[in-house]
Order: structure tokens, then C-alpha cells, then sequence
């Protein structure tokens, strides 16, 4: 399996990148890219199948802090990020985050003005990326998720492309302070359109969105045997879903 090349916003690029991207946003997005290929061994994967226009709606799995930058780094446009309220209270590090398009919510309650503010940016024809389990992962699984996202997709009639962040559960451990050297993939799915999950109630859009990236993490697992968890070889992965971590 060969990735897309992460080094995609070079200069030559620019006149095609910078319609999308700030200059800026552009020039720090370029210095993750190549930190997390020299560290990470990142590779990107199925980024053909993401939008080139219009609101999106990027859902992930949840392995690490530096998610928000790995689901995006590869595309030509600039991503929006939840993120939570407490990451906020530092007024130099809130500086940081808002320019990279972040804004709070509140964990653990159903926070209506993090809400609208996502309508408000996939209205706008923004990239939205999210991690609805709510938590990192402790051991590569892929937990339940939260259905509120499906809810605003739904309202909105954005397409939502299931995304899959494999390896960062190694590279970085809950237990470890900084990141360590890793071999990281990021793949994006299939987009489901508004019309694919017209019929769908937020429950099973949501169950089907965890279904293909868990499809996506298995079919890495399986062809690549290196890539495999402890848990993987003992359970079947299609119901790995009581995964709980705080």
C-alpha cells in the first residue's frame, strides 16, 4: 500500500493552496508535515476521497494530542477543531489554538453554543474535524461514540468522511508526557453523503461512521502484522466497542 506524500503544500504549489490556506496557517502546517514524517513516519492514505469544496465534516478515532494535526496535515485546506474549554484558560496557548481554527467545548454536557458554532463553520464550507469518543484511546481501540456530531450533520447535510489515525497509540501512550519515534497512518474513507444517511437516525449514522473506521484499522491489522495490538489476536474487531478510558 503506497501513501499520498505529505509534502504537498510545497512552494511550487502555492498559487493552487493559498486560495484555501492562509500564508501563515500554510507555513506552520509545512513544519508539522515534515515533524511528524521525520518522527512519526506518517503516511497518508485515500486522500482522494476528501472534498475539495464545501463543509465537511472529518470524524476520527482518538489516539493522541496531536490528532487534530495528523487528520489534516496532508489536505489543501485549512482544518476547524473542537476542542476542549480547558485548553483555553492559558491565554498564550489559546492564541495558538485560535489560530489554527479551534474553538472550545465543554466535555460531558451538550454544549449548544459549540454546536451552532459547528453548524456555523460547515454552513460557512469549512473543514470540521472531531473525535466524538470523547477521549484518547488507551489501547488502539476504537470505543463508543458520542451522537451529537451525527445530529449536526444531519442538520446541516454535510458529508462526513470517516477518517482512521493508526500507530499514535505507540508513539505516544497516555502514560508518556512527549511523543516518541513512531510509524503512523492516517487514512480517509469513502464520504457519506447527505443522501446516504437521509433515512439514518443520529444513533445508526454515528454506529455507521465507528464502523468503517474500525473497518479501516482492521483490514491495516490484518494486512500488516506489525501494525497488531495484543488485543487484536484475541477478539474479533468488528465488536471491539466496550473500550472505556477516561
Amino acid at each position: 500500500m503506497n501513501g499520498d506524500s505529505l509534502q504537498t503544500s510545497r512552494p511550487s504549489l502555492l498559487s493552487s493552496v493559498l486560495p484555501e490556506m492562509r500564508l501563515s496557517y500554510w507555513f506552520c502546517r509545512l513544519i508539522c508535515q515534515w515533524t511528524c514524517v521525520l518522527l512519526l513516519k506518517a503516511r497518508v492514505f485515500g486522500r482522494h476521497h476528501f472534498p475539495a469544496r464545501g463543509g465537511v465534516l472529518l470524524v476520527s478515532n482518538h489516539q493522541s494530542f496531536m490528532d487534530p494535526v495528523l487528520v489534516t496535515m496532508a489536505l489543501y485546506r485549512e482544518g476547524n477543531y473542537m476542542a476542549r474549554d480547558t485548553l483555553f484558560e492559558n491565554k498564550w496557548f489559546r492564541r495558538l489554538i485560535v489560530f489554527l481554527n479551534a474553538y472550545p467545548i465543554k466535555r460531558g454536557t451538550a454544549d449548544m453554543v459549540a454546536i451552532k458554532e459547528t453548524m456555523r463553520r460547515l454552513k460557512e464550507g469549512r473543514v470540521v474535524a472531531a473525535f466524538p469518543e470523547g477521549t484518547r484511546s488507551r489501547d488502539g481501540r476504537i470505543g463508543p461514540m458520542f451522537a451529537g456530531l451525527a445530529t449536526v450533520a444531519k442538520k446541516v447535510k454535510a458529508p462526513i468522511v470517516p477518517t482512521l489515525i493508526d500507530g499514535m497509540e505507540r508513539a505516544w501512550p497516555r502514560h508518556r508526557k512527549f511523543p516518541g519515534l513512531g510509524n503512523v497512518v492516517i487514512e480517509y474513507g469513502k464520504p457519506i453523503t447527505a443522501e446516504e444517511y437521509a433515512d439514518m437516525t443520529p444513533d445508526e449514522l454515528t454506529e455507521e461512521i465507528r464502523r468503517r473506521i474500525i473497518e479501516m484499522q482492521t483490514r491495516w491489522h490484518r494486512r500488516v502484522p506489525a501494525r497488531r495490538l495484543q488485543w487484536f489476536e484475541t477478539e474479533a474487531p468488528s465488536v471491539h466497542g466496550s473500550q472505556a478510558g477516561t
